[in-house]
């Protein structure tokens, strides 16, 4: 079975963040002090300790963060009525630069009313992560991610980890589980989450990190499907801008 039409109003993303430094030894001091107490929360009071945490996790809080690639994909239906996923990334070293970017192409390509973001994980990560970093960098926010003070019902934005937990609350189910539970080729052979501050950083490879979050999307698209029971899309359908 095909999705219905209305799956073109869904606009599926995933985004890369990385450290707001190469290490914690180019923190300011008083960004130094900051994150000593945020490793501290994590049971983490040794010096060296803090030092390495700074690399290994700080990319995952928006604090101490910043977003380097976001990968945008939707499904189409060409002439037969088959679906096509049209998937593309934006990138930038520079934060301000890349969250403009994305706030226009929602803004002037999708209606607000009708919008609705798909990502795994992304109540907990990609939505509000975007947000903050927006707020942070001065830029306002689109109409669609402007969640403040809205009842649950009220945001229809999409979650296929949510999505699969049908009201469990116990466990977190990875994106590359979910794959494999559904028989999705994985994104994973190009890299995971934990060595993209690596690729940023050191291997100075932004464009193998912004390939790896396009598979991203189209992952979360076909899991998306699936978890509704519904056909998924033909390699030879998935089009990389």
């Amino acid at each position: 079975m095909y999705p219905p039409s209305t799956v073109k109003n869904i606009l599926f993303i995933d985004i890369e963040t990385v450290s707001c430094a190469p290490s914690y030894e180019d923190l300011a001091d008083c960004q130094k002090l900051l994150w000593n107490k945020k490793a501290a929360s994590l049971s983490k009071t040794d010096p060296e300790e803090i030092r390495d945490l700074f690399f290994e996790r700080a990319a995952i809080y928006a604090e101490f963060g910043k977003v380097i690639v976001i990968g945008l994909g939707c499904i189409k239906f060409d002439h037969g009525g088959e679906p096509v996923l049209y998937t593309h990334t934006l990138s930038d070293h520079h934060e301000a630069t890349l969250l403009q970017k994305f706030k226009n192409i929602v803004e002037e390509k999708y209606q607000p009313e009708n919008l609705r973001f798909c990502a795994h994980n992304g109540k907990e990560f990609d939505y509000p992560y975007l947000c903050r970093r927006m707020l942070v960098n001065g830029i306002g926010l689109p109409k669609a991610l402007q969640l403040t003070g809205k009842k649950p019902w009220e945001v229809t934005h999409l979650d296929t980890m949510e999505m699969w937990k049908f009201g469990d609350k116990k466990s977190f189910t990875s994106l590359d589980l979910l794959a494999n539970l559904f028989g999705i080729s994985s994104s994973k052979s190009l890299m995971d989450g934990s060595q993209v501050n690596h690729f940023y950083y050191v291997e100075k490879d932004l464009a193998s990190i912004a390939s790896y979050c396009a598979q991203d999307v189209v992952v979360t698209a076909q899991i998306y499907l699936k978890l509704n029971n519904w056909q998924t899309i033909k390699e030879t359908s998935i089009i990389f801008a």
